[in-house]
C-alpha cells in the first residue's frame, strides 16, 4: 500500500471522524465494535448458510471491507498522532502478509479472515492492519481498489451531510437506486490517480443529485 494514499485516506477520515465530533479522538469511540459488527455484515454477504443454497455477492463483500477500513483508520489514531509516522507504520504493517494467491476468493478463506480480523477486534478492543490486509487478498480487493473506493464513500458520506443526512432532508435514493449505486457507478468513470479526485467524486455526485432535487 502506498504511503502516500495512507496519508491521505487518514487525513480524510480525521476530517469526516471531525465532522461527527470536534474532539473525536479523545471520545473513546468503540470503533473495534464497529468492525466485528460490519465482519458479520460481510459475512451475510459471503454466505455462511450451509443448509441452503447461497451465492456470494462479491461487489458487496468488498464494499464490506471498505467500510471496515473506515472504522479501522479510526481505531489507529491517537492523542496526538502524527499522521505521517502513523501512515508509515500502517504501509509497514501491509507487508507483513506473506502472499498466497492459491485459494484467493474462496468462502473458507474469506470467512477464515473475517472471523480472524473479529475475534482480534474483540479480544483487543483495538484493529490488526495485518489481518486487515489478509482479509482484502481473500477478497480479491487490491490496494488501488480499496484507495479507489475509500475515498467515494468517504466523499459521499460528505456530500450526505452537506445535504441534510442529519435532520432528514436527504433524498438517498435516487431515480430508483440508493446514493451507493450511483456512487459506484461513478467511480468507474473517474481518475483515481488525480490530485483532485475527491473533488471530482463530489461534483459528480452534485450533479446527478441535482437532477433528483
Amino acid at each position: 500500500m502506498n504511503r502516500d494514499a495512507i496519508l491521505n485516506m487518514l487525513q480524510m477520515q480525521h476530517r469526516m471522524n471531525s465532522r461527527v465530533h470536534d474532539d473525536w479522538i479523545n471520545q473513546s469511540f468503540e470503533w473495534y465494535r464497529a468492525t466485528w459488527i460490519e465482519c458479520g455484515e460481510l459475512m451475510d454477504h459471503v454466505g455462511y448458510k450451509w443448509w441452503k443454497k447461497q451465492i456470494p455477492d462479491m461487489e458487496q463483500v468488498r464494499l464490506e471491507v471498505v467500510d471496515i477500513w473506515h472504522f479501522g483508520l479510526s481505531a489507529l489514531f491517537e492523542p496526538d498522532t502524527d499522521l505521517e509516522v502513523l501512515a508509515g507504520q500502517i504501509a509497514e504493517d501491509f507487508t507483513m502478509v506473506t502472499p498466497d494467491e492459491s485459494d484467493s476468493g474462496s468462502n473458507t478463506r474469506i470467512h477464515a479472515a473475517t472471523e480472524a480480523l473479529a475475534q482480534h477486534a474483540l479480544e483487543t478492543k483495538g484493529f490488526s492492519v495485518p489481518l486487515f490486509h489478509a482479509l482484502m487478498r481473500a477478497c480479491d480487493l487490491s490496494a488501488d481498489a480499496l484507495y479507489r473506493h475509500y475515498v467515494g464513500k468517504n466523499v459521499l458520506n460528505f456530500f450526505r451531510q452537506d445535504h441534510g443526512y442529519q435532520d432528514g432532508t436527504y433524498v438517498k435514493e435516487w431515480q430508483g437506486r440508493e446514493d451507493n449505486e450511483h456512487l459506484s457507478e461513478l467511480l468507474e468513470s473517474l481518475d483515481a490517480t488525480t490530485s483532485n479526485f475527491p473533488e471530482a467524486v463530489y461534483e459528480a455526485l452534485a450533479s446527478r443529485y441535482a437532477d433528483v432535487t
